[in-house]
């Protein structure tokens, strides 16, 4: 498939998807999510990838969805593209290995669901979040009001929602939407520096574990753990853990390639 509105790049086994549309501030059409949609599944199937980073380009992250798409939509119309959003950011995730969100600038309504859906965002200082759909007499679609819920509690949640207000990095991090925050000009070096440093562990283990906090966060502390349980018996068999414990006893560092074949 061709992409018009992202582009994706690999350097060894870090994946770069960045959004595209810089004079729309990277809104959110339906070719954008079919794209998008596209980009993921072919990551799924790329085992020599390890972490993706997800960015735009310009000024803005996304800056929500295409507000002249959304104005010409019927009620069926509508719920449709809610759920192929939904759909799009489902699968970012679940997807098997982690995705950073390098929120470099506006992330608002669709761009603000777009990043909840990444493992672990870090903003610039430039950037801005925020649910502002209440302001157009709609609510969020993307399953914004789900997601901000269960990271940041229904408090604040209803805060940003109902108010439509648009919040700065500071803030963001205040209430844990970002854990991290970095100037303008540092943010994709020490993003990288994270997706190096994840890369660097040992891969089966990363996903395991990845998947294990997702089952856990919807579900019952005691089916959490019990999951977990069943996760690191999994991983005592596969040759990676072996590799893994053998380096740490033999004071080297593990061969992770050698491992995985």
């Amino acid at each position: 498939m061709e992409y018009k509105n992202v582009t994706f790049e690999k350097e060894g086994n870090i994946g770069y998807v960045t959004m595209n549309r810089p004079d729309v501030l990277n809104a959110l059409n339906s070719e954008t999510f079919y794209e998008l949609s596209d980009v993921f599944t072919n990551i799924e199937k790329d085992e020599k990838l390890r972490v993706i980073i997800v960015t735009g380009e310009g000024r803005a992250f996304v800056a929500g969805a295409d507000i002249a798409e959304l104005a010409a939509l019927s009620q069926l119309e509508a719920r449709d593209f809610s759920q192929l959003g939904q759909m799009v950011f489902n699968k970012i995730e679940n997807l098997r290995i982690p995705v950073i969100a390098a929120v470099n600038g506006f992330a608002l309504g669709g761009g603000c669901e777009f990043a909840l859906s990444c493992d672990i965002r870090w903003a610039s200082e430039k950037a801005k979040f925020g649910q502002p759909e209440v302001s157009l007499g709609v609510t969020p679609g993307f399953a914004g009001t789900q997601r901000i819920a269960r990271i940041c509690g229904p408090a604040i949640a209803k805060e940003l929602i109902l108010s439509g207000n648009v919040i700065d990095a500071k803030r963001a991090l205040e209430i844990g939407l970002v854990t991290n925050v970095l100037l303008p000009d540092k943010l994709l070096e020490e993003v990288k520096g994270l997706a190096k440093k994840i890369a660097s562990q040992g891969p089966v283990s990363v996903r395991l574990a990845k998947k294990a906090i997702n089952k856990g966060y919807d579900s019952s502390f005691e089916t959490g753990s019990c999951y977990e349980s069943e996760v690191f018996g999994l991983c005592f068999s596969h040759p990676e853990s072996k590799e893994g414990l053998a380096a740490f006893l033999e004071k080297r560092k593990p061969d992770w390639d050698k491992a995985n074949k």
